[in-house]
């Protein structure tokens, strides 16, 4: 089974965090569903340098990374997904959504009512839990 590596951040802006949907996909359980920004891990990158990287690339957005918070090790039907997620701040909303077809801004005890991608759904739990 392929497996992939990736980093994704927690973005806060006072006390919303950022939720972006996916496009349709032909892989059916991410199509549409809604995670915490990032990507792929290039090599001779760390964590936080492929963080930075993605998140402006997908989103224009310059962020602080203020500390890990979880690792998802999660098995979708056609491959291995490892999700290395940290929290991160913003000084601003304003974002251009490169590869996503919405975004939304929600409080953390508002973040259930989304469709999750199911490798991003521990790390909602371990929010609201910790909230």
């Amino acid at each position: 089974m392929k497996r992939i590596e990736v980093v994704a951040g927690v973005i806060f802006w006072e006390d919303q965090v950022l939720c972006v949907q996916r496009p349709k996909n032909k892989l059916h359980y991410i199509s549409e569903k809604f995670e915490f920004p990032g990507g792929k891990i290039e090599e001779g990158e760390t964590k936080e340098e492929a963080l930075h990287r993605e998140l402006f690339e997908e989103l224009n957005l310059a962020t602080k990374i203020k500390s890990f918070f979880l690792t998802v090790v999660h098995e979708y039907p056609d491959f291995e997904l490892t999700m290395h997620t940290f929290k991160c701040e913003v000084d601003s909303k304003e974002l251009t959504l490169h590869e996503h077809v919405d975004q939304k801004w929600l409080k953390i005890n508002e973040l259930t009512a989304l469709d999750w991608a199911a490798a991003d759904i521990p790390i909602v739990d371990k929010l609201v839990l910790n909230e």
